[in-house]
């Protein structure tokens, strides 16, 4: 049986620990600054979180790219050449090409490789709930699992990643082209903040408007715990990504979901470079398996 390698992409926000653990490796996308492409590093070679997210406050106006062609095509071919077959977990299609890119990449390089497989799932979501399905697929090859049996399985656990996301504004999701169904909410929320979710279908939509930014906090842990994070089996962490926010604002956090989610390990990540420039400084997400996401943007909650 040939080994299984499962990859992903600079969108999952992993971090250089997780990517280890789990042998996961990921295409490189880049960041735009200044009409000059930068590699969109999950590992953080050129900047630290906080000098990136600083230069936004700065009034930077950063942009990203798609995992280029050639990107796909390096990625591939050295892990077909090392006798692997393997499965690419990428960012929603209804938020990025990639997954498509990459699907008609791999047409092309498994002429060269006849005997070998290669999956491209849209994973129906963004940050590190990418990461969560590959970390997902990796156990399952690490427990024997075949080729098939994990593609099936990861599309079949897609949906129960749920999302909850509170953003300063909505000024970098409408700037990058990554938020539906936005009619009724202003660019710039001061008072009144947004909480995102992604959809049954993969869109990153804004569900619900709080007032006040403890509130709004409060409200992506609560409904993380009311999604079922503590009886989900799939994984024994939930998540938190964010937009380099203050360390007292972080300890609150921690505090709030260690007594609502009292089950789980949390680990904590920054949004990495390109979900970075989509969310925003100050953005704060949570990750978790649990429910099943039947919501779709346009249709009645």
């Amino acid at each position: 049986m040939r080994k299984i390698k499962i990859i992903t992409d600079s969108c999952s926000d992993m971090s250089a620990e997780l990517l280890e653990k789990y042998d996961i490796d990921y295409g490189h996308m880049s960041f735009v600054r200044d009409g000059k492409e930068y590699d969109a590093s999950l590992t953080w070679d050129l900047h630290t979180p906080s000098e990136y997210f600083g230069m936004m406050r700065n009034g930077e106006k950063l942009s990203t790219t798609q995992v280029p062609v050639s990107e796909f095509d390096r990625i591939f071919r050295k892990y077909l050449s090392e006798g692997c077959d393997v499965i690419y977990i990428a960012i929603s299609s209804r938020q990025s090409g990639s997954v498509n890119t990459g699907a008609v990449v791999a047409k092309d390089v498994l002429k060269d490789y006849p005997d070998a497989k290669i999956s491209c799932i849209n994973s129906l979501n963004g940050s590190i709930g990418i990461g969560m399905l590959a970390i997902y697929a990796s156990k399952l090859a690490r427990a024997g699992k075949s080729f098939e049996e994990i593609v099936d399985e990861v599309t079949a656990q897609r949906k129960k990643v749920n999302q909850f996301m509170t953003v300063y504004s909505l000024e970098s999701f409408r700037r990058t082209g990554r938020v539906e169904n936005s009619e009724g909410y202003q660019a710039n929320l001061m008072a009144v903040k947004p909480i995102m979710i992604a959809d049954a279908n993969g869109a990153q939509v804004p569900v619900k408007k709080i007032r006040g930014r403890a509130a709004s906090l409060k409200e992506i842990v609560d409904l993380t715990a009311a999604a079922g994070a503590n009886e989900a089996t799939q994984d024994d962490c939930v998540y938190l990504v964010h937009g380099d926010i203050e360390e007292e604002e972080l300890d609150e956090l921690k505090k709030m979901i260690a007594e609502a989610i009292p089950d789980k390990q949390l680990v904590i990540l920054p949004f990495g470079p390109i979900i970075g420039v989509s969310v925003g400084p100050d953005a704060v997400g949570m990750w978790s398996f649990g429910n099943e996401v039947t919501y779709k943007a346009g249709e009645a909650k």
